[in-house]
């Protein structure tokens, strides 16, 4: 019986793409998941809504809860934390897994859409964070999970696209201080990135679908996530940790399934990652 059975998963942007896969694991696992999102209504270009992820985790062997989240709120992200704690007993697991994207750099991004970024990529991971902890002190299996890289500050990740880098940067070194802040907890906090691109709407949006077909599959971010989160104790905790690498360590060895074009021998590496 996996350690996650009847565990408390609370997943922010969870309605597609990773975090609907990280669901979708955990839920074959037993867990209960609490799919936050903004997407409550189909979009007329991008499947899934929090209802229909719900659907598919009770499907899968979990228990759902949808509730309809924008992470930048400071009352509706206290509001929706304790609706999930209230109706599953508490809150084991935070994932804060939200994000935007733009690549372009310092002289063409708009302030307002920097703003935008920071307030998803890094304060939300503060005002989540923040939020979940006094759950998670309850929890005797506490974690914390932020999707974001290893810190490279070679100058080729700054110059294109620094206003975005610094975000992810700053998801980062929130991981590393809180997991030195809680240890006393004893609530694990860890970074999770893909050592490839991986296949979502996000990153056909904003890069091309010409990368999609040197992408992987976000099934190897869920099965990577799934090795963290069932980590107990404080065994793991302040690592800022590569997909594959995880994956790795655990004894897995047939990458090619998470191949989005099988086959592909010409994979693209991510952002941050040499």
């Amino acid at each position: 019986m996996s350690i996650l059975k009847n565990k408390t998963i609370f997943i922010t942007g969870s309605s597609r793409g990773i975090g609907r896969e990280i669901a979708l694991r955990c839920a074959r696992a037993g867990a209960n998941i609490v799919i936050a999102a903004k997407s409550d209504q189909p979009h007329p270009k991008l499947p899934g809504t929090i209802h229909t992820v719900a659907k598919e985790v009770e499907a899968a062997g979990g228990r759902a809860l949808a509730v309809k989240l924008d992470v930048r709120d400071d009352a509706l992200v206290k509001t929706t934390m304790t609706q999930a704690a209230d109706h599953f007993g508490g809150i084991d697991i935070l994932i804060n897994n939200a994000g935007a994207i733009r690549l372009s750099n310092v002289e063409d991004t708009p302030l307002k859409r920097y703003d935008l970024i920071h307030s998803i990529n890094d304060r939300a991971v503060l005002l989540c964070s923040q939020t979940a902890l006094p759950y998670l002190k309850k929890s005797d299996h506490g974690h914390i999970l932020n999707l974001s890289p290893p810190l490279n500050l070679d100058p080729k990740w700054m110059k294109p696209f620094v206003p975005y880098t610094k975000t992810k940067y700053g998801m980062t070194l929130l991981t590393l201080g809180m997991a030195e802040e809680f240890r006393v907890y004893g609530i694990a906090v860890n970074s999770l990135w893909p050592r490839t691109t991986i296949a979502t709407a996000a990153i056909e949006f904003e890069v091309g679908a010409a990368v999609m077909n040197q992408s992987r599959t976000p099934a190897i971010m869920a099965d990577a996530a799934y090795e963290i989160l069932c980590t107990t104790g404080l065994e793991l905790t302040g690592s800022t940790s590569l997909d594959e690498d995880i994956l790795r360590e655990r004894g897995q060895t047939d990458f090619a399934q998470y191949d989005y074009l099988p086959g592909c021998t010409d994979l693209m590496t991510d952002l941050y990652v040499d």
